[in-house]
């Protein structure tokens, strides 16, 4: 695995020979990258910048993958941006592509034509040797690390904050968005000349009152210059995040304007992290770091209603963690089952779960099958919270929501 034949296919599709945008930020990390990107585009548009996004992956449909100007990326615009790939695969000497490069270079291509102000790309699982990042950042972003993909990064944090920070380059911004980095990303940084822009040192936030509706962001202009934001909304994501997606605008060369970033935060979508859906929270966190921001935002349910858990994880993630994560909050569950290779069976996330000393009360053959079970017995105070993997939301989103009034048997959708 490396970048060579990703780059000599992008090559080939001159996406190297200019900048696909005039400005270009890209977001890796381990948790974060989503709801990170998600603000710096909403604030962004606010500003009336012409933005386009690429992001992985997707929950419903292939075209979530890539969006211009606020709008995912029509079926037509996807054809002709993989035609473009395969004929550059093809020209000359055949060049072979996994699912993501491919992917990833549609993607690009789709951007670079789209005539944007701001192009933001997330980065997959690693950093260093991801297809993203044969693009050259203006501004580069590593949320958090913490153990995930194990398999492909290893459980070394350092050896993973040197993976994700391989998407710096020399002299170019670095924004670290937490305070519980490795030394090792720092390392990386101060080795390329990039200057650093950290979390609790160059940009911080606070709240000015008992909760994050009224809070204040402080951050530095790329000569050092201080710039503070007041009276800013809680966006409903995490405000680490919030605060490193304003610190990478203003070094991308945005002058803040107060009232644009209220209402880029104001407004800001993201689906899958901690989403409501009348008695139903969903998230994707499939990782003890993202589990636990999950049980400490989670809001108790009404007076005497009951907080249940639905979950569905793959094998390859750190199961026991997240369910020591979550059992601060959630004693009662329903386990259900995710096909494919990497699918983790309801039976043995129940014994995971039993081990620990929680209640499962069912164990289902798919996410659908555990939502169906939950509505015979849902009450109109209870709360579900489904997690666990993207596959898990992913299947819920595709149908209607049971509330407990009857089982539903939903549209037939089906996750492709």
């Amino acid at each position: 695995m490396g970048l060579e034949r990703v780059s000599k296919v992008a090559k080939r599709m001159r996406l190297l020979s200019s900048p696909i945008a005039p400005r270009v930020i890209t977001v890796a990390g381990t948790n974060g990258k989503g709801s990170t990107l998600a603000m710096i585009e909403s604030i962004a548009r606010a500003h009336g910048w012409r933005v386009g996004t690429y992001t992985s992956p997707h929950l419903l449909r292939y075209n979530e993958r890539v969006k211009i100007d606020g709008q995912e990326a029509e079926d037509q615009l996807l054809v002709e941006g993989f035609e473009h790939v395969e004929r550059a695969r093809l020209q000359d000497e055949e060049i072979s592509l996994t699912y993501f490069e491919a992917g990833t270079l549609c993607g690009l291509w789709c951007l670079a034509n789209a005539e944007l102000d701001l192009a933001v790309l997330e980065v997959g699982l690693g950093g260093r040797l991801d297809a993203v990042n044969i693009i050259d950042a203006d501004v580069a972003i590593v949320t958090t690390i913490a153990q995930d993909h194990a398999n492909f990064l290893g459980t070394d944090l350092a050896q993973i904050g040197r993976e994700k920070a391989g998407i710096f380059r020399a002299g170019k911004p670095a924004v670290l968005g937490s305070q519980a980095l490795p030394v090792s990303v720092f390392e990386c940084a101060q080795s390329l000349a990039a200057p650093k822009f950290a979390l609790g040192q160059q940009f911080t936030h606070q709240t000015m009152g008992e909760e994050y509706s009224n809070w204040r962001w402080q951050g530095q202009q790329a000569d050092g210059t201080s710039i503070v934001v007041d009276a800013l909304p809680d966006p409903g994501l995490p405000i680490d995040n919030a605060a490193t997606a304003l610190q990478a605008l203003v070094l991308a060369g945005m002058a803040l304007v107060p009232a644009h970033v209220k209402v880029g935060l104001a407004t800001v979508q993201l689906a899958g992290r901690l989403q409501w859906i009348g008695p139903w929270c969903l998230d994707v966190g499939h990782n003890p770091h993202a589990a636990e921001y999950v049980a400490r935002h989670l809001p108790s349910p009404p007076e005497g209603g009951q907080q249940w858990g639905l979950i569905g994880m793959l094998n390859d993630k750190d199961i026991d963690g997240v369910i020591q994560a979550l059992s601060a909050r959630i004693s009662d569950w329903v386990c259900v089952s995710l096909t494919g290779e990497r699918g983790c069976l309801a039976s043995e996330l129940s014994q995971r779960i039993i081990a620990q000393g929680g209640r499962v009360h069912f164990c289902a053959e798919s996410p659908h099958a555990g939502a169906d079970w939950l509505a015979k017995v849902l009450t109109p105070n209870d709360r579900v919270l489904a997690t666990g993997s993207f596959f898990t939301v992913a299947a819920l989103l595709a149908r209607p929501l049971p509330t407990g009034a009857a089982s539903l048997d939903g549209d037939g959708n089906e996750i492709r």
